[in-house]
């Protein structure tokens, strides 16, 4: 392990998990170049049915790699974190792209399948595409929370093959143990405000989705649901074949595989996450050679905000992008 890969050091105005993660997602600036701008593809899935991908407009030499980012639980090529990484791209003139899980483009998808934290299935076919459609470019591959481990588990999965598809892949702030993190968004301020704030989200997705496929779903269970593990166990568990949350969790988390991952791996955890106990986190004994594992002190859930601006005042999040960017870069 080592922890000071990323030597991160939080502002002094923002000190706590909570602060660093909700200062960097409402009010932090999120790039120093032009706005990204998007040109979206459809791409139709092996079971018929679709996704959303944007890929940055800016330019990019022929040969440059391509850095494919897998976002978080209702994320997007809209989250923070996506912008900034866009940005890092076009500043060293990496070609970029955002594949939206299902039914996260503004436009729900037609199967009942949704997509989940354990979705490797969906990274391989994705990542296999990118590399068809982009024979003379290196591949990076870095995920997001959600993304990321979904990402690990696809790495740990693929063994030996995933380096035909990439040359490194990372993830941030990824509740690797998904148990850990369910329980702890499930309790008190992180089920008053994070919780609320998914759930204000995915209920409503769920809905258009029983409309879509009446008998999907117990309708009056899922609207009494007040934490992930009960929308987790009503939706995403039964649909994507699982047993129940417990099973979904347990059988999806990456951190018990990590030690199968044979291509360059990092995985970037802030010890003070809220989401994601520091306890939970992956030791250097879990894992295997391949896997470089970065947690820092502070940083929060996806937030390692940086003074920037007059008194420091709104800060940045673009150094953990610079972090993650020329690790991968650094295997080429």
């Amino acid at each position: 392990m080592n922890p000071d890969g990323f030597p991160y050091a939080a502002p002094w105005w923002l000190p706590g998990g909570n602060a660093q993660t909700l200062w960097a997602a409402l009010a932090s600036r999120r790039h120093f170049g032009p706005v990204p701008r998007w040109t979206r593809s459809r791409w139709i899935a092996p079971d018929g049915d679709f996704i959303d991908v944007d890929q940055a407009q800016h330019t990019s030499l022929a040969g440059a790699p391509l850095l494919v980012l897998f976002h978080g639980l209702e994320g997007s090529s809209a989250s923070q974190y996506a912008v900034a990484f866009a940005d890092f791209a076009a500043a060293n003139g990496l070609a970029f792209a955002v594949p939206h899980f299902r039914g996260c483009s503004g436009e729900l998808n037609r199967a009942p399948r949704a997509y989940h934290s354990g979705d490797f299935e969906e990274i391989d076919w994705i990542l296999k595409r990118f590399a068809a459609e982009h024979p003379g470019r290196p591949l990076f591959a870095v995920g997001v929370s959600l993304g990321g481990n979904a990402l690990m588990r696809w790495a740990a999965e693929m063994g030996e093959s995933a380096s035909q598809s990439v040359r490194a892949a990372a993830s941030v702030c990824s509740p690797l143990d998904l148990a850990a993190g369910g329980h702890a968004i499930g309790r008190g301020f992180n089920r008053l405000v994070y919780t609320r704030m998914f759930l204000g989200s995915m209920v409503p997705k769920a809905l258009k989705k029983l409309e879509q496929h009446p008998g999907l779903f117990d309708r009056d269970a899922l609207m009494a649901a007040r934490n992930l593990f009960e929308f987790d166990n009503l939706f995403t568990a039964p649909l994507h074949g699982f047993r129940d949350t417990q099973d979904y969790w347990s059988r999806a988390s990456a951190k018990p595989v990590l030690h199968q991952i044979r291509v360059p791996a990092l995985a970037l955890n802030a010890r003070n996450d809220p989401f994601v106990p520091a306890e939970s986190l992956p030791s250097p004994q879990q894992v295997g050679r391949h896997v470089t594992l970065w947690q820092p002190a502070h940083g929060g859930h996806v937030g390692f905000p940086v003074s920037h601006g007059v008194l420091g005042v709104p800060g940045h999040v673009r150094a953990m992008p610079e972090a993650v960017g020329h690790w991968l870069l650094a295997h080429l």
